[in-house]
């Protein structure tokens, strides 16, 4: 922990060093909650990031969390700090709506693994944050709880689907926020609020809701994974490392360390370049180019190059997503959802290939060989550097603009959701802002190996700074 964690009031701390200062006595937990919560009262009206309000319970809870301290009760390593919950996961007594008013009175019986592992950390929710409906957006907007926005900017997209985390922990409310993705998801949010993140390893983190009435579609559970989002690379760490506590209930759950061997020195790198009819903004690119130069300064040996058939990787995703999303949800989203959805997944489905049963399982066998084409390529170079997208961050709700739109959107993201379809595991690193926007790279690792992911991330970190500060620091 260095000086810069705890400058400032407690609400711009890190995870560690929130919990650092709880366990040694330097703050109490209801400080942290109340600071925290002072926050969100100043800060979320104009994000609307957090749409259901825990602080009452944060408050009891951190009452709890000081006499257990004070009763020399073992104390987990998120002691004391507040985070924030995605509205689609199960939170006990509270509604899993996952931006469907229809769905307002599904209430959770018992809390998701995620959630029952943040508790088991002595993290303390403040919070459920907005996510758009059913989590089928880059956008968070829905008619429930309505529209969030960037706190960078009020008229761009805080990023979707775990929006109202990114937006929210960006701001200072929480100190990591949890999400997942299934299609950039946590990628998404953390490019467009100035964040670090980690989409894990299948089967790193456990996941399941006890609220639902049917399993999901098979490729759906291997494509979709739940994690954490934070300013800082370390408060990403600490909640991968809280998140990932082995629960029965998750059948992919793998009990492996979430560190692992070194690879040799220096740790080789490619740089993916894009894909030519991927339509790069120069800024955006340059940035890229200056990641890529941070990690050669701090030592790795960096390689232009392509990655493994990242068109034909990223067309498998989609064509296989919506092939199971047609077949078994899209009945149940027609009869509860918005046009702006319906009308974007009909955007979704123009650009994917249709797939009958043969074709479903052929697209199935086809997957293992992708992602075997890209682990022969990490065993070459254990890290893969591209841009997060190859865009600026959008406007609000401009995938409502047509589905050209849409698909340009999805283009310019590429190397985010193709890495869906892989199971790997991708961090995204803040680069720097562009006319005042944040911008960022996604870095993929190995299975498993999302230290090296979150290694190259803090290096990168350690020449940027905690980019959410620049935001900060404007409203001094």
């Amino acid at each position: 922990m260095t000086q810069s964690d705890t400058a400032g009031p407690i609400w711009q701390w890190s995870a560690p060093a929130i919990a650092a200062a709880i366990r040694d006595g330097g703050i109490s937990a209801a400080e942290a909650v109340d600071a925290h919560s002072a926050r969100m009262e100043e800060a979320n009206p104009a994000l609307n990031a957090v749409v259901v309000d825990l602080r009452d319970d944060a408050r009891a809870a951190a009452a709890q969390a000081d006499a257990d301290r004070a009763a020399g009760t073992p104390l987990g390593p998120l002691h004391g700090v507040p985070v924030t919950v995605k509205t689609n996961v199960d939170y006990k007594g509270q509604a899993n709506t996952n931006g469907i008013a229809a769905f307002r009175d599904i209430v959770a019986p018992d809390d998701s693994p995620v959630v029952a592992n943040l508790r088991k950390a002595g993290a303390i929710t403040l919070g459920l944050t907005n996510t758009p409906e059913f989590s089928f957006r880059a956008f968070t907007d829905n008619p429930l709880h309505g529209l969030t926005r960037n706190p960078w900017s009020p008229l761009h997209n805080p990023g979707g689907s775990s929006g109202g985390g990114g937006a929210a922990v960006a701001a200072g409310i929480g100190a990591i926020a949890h999400g997942n993705d299934i299609g950039g998801s946590l990628r998404f949010p953390a490019w467009s609020n100035g964040l670090a993140t980690i989409k894990p390893t299948l089967g790193r983190v456990p996941a399941y809701n006890p609220s639902a009435a049917v399993e999901r579609p098979l490729l759906a559970q291997l494509m979709s994974v739940q994690g954490p989002m934070a300013r800082e690379v370390a408060s990403v760490r600490l909640g991968l490392r809280a998140m990932a506590a082995r629960d029965w209930r998750d059948p992919f759950w793998c009990p492996v360390p979430l560190e692992g061997p070194k690879p040799e020195s220096p740790v080789r790198v490619l740089y993916a370049q894009p894909d030519d009819d991927m339509d790069c903004d120069p800024a955006v690119m340059a940035q890229a180019d200056a990641a890529a130069d941070m990690l050669a300064d701090a030592g790795y040996a960096v390689e232009k190059g392509r990655a493994p058939r990242l068109r034909e990787t990223w067309q498998l995703w989609i064509d296989i997503l919506m092939a199971e999303v047609q077949t078994l949800q899209r009945g149940v989203i027609d009869q509860v959802a918005s046009p702006a959805l319906t009308d974007t997944l009909d955007a979704y489905i123009g650009f994917s290939n249709p797939l009958d049963l043969k074709g479903y399982m052929t697209a199935i066998a086809q997957r293992s060989r992708h992602v075997r084409e890209w682990m022969a390529q990490l065993e070459e170079t254990p890290i893969i550097l591209t841009p997060a997208s190859v865009q600026p961050v959008n406007l609000l709700n401009e995938d409502l603009e047509s589905p050209q739109r849409v698909y340009e959107i999805f283009t310019a993201a590429r190397f985010i959701s193709a890495l869906n379809l892989l199971g790997l595991p991708c961090a995204i690193a803040p680069v720097g802002t562009l006319n005042g926007l944040p911008n960022a790279c996604h870095i993929v690792a190995g299975r498993f190996r999302e230290d090296l992911a979150l290694d190259a991330a803090q290096a990168i970190e350690d020449r940027v700074g905690v980019l959410c500060r620049e935001l900060w620091a404007r409203e001094g």
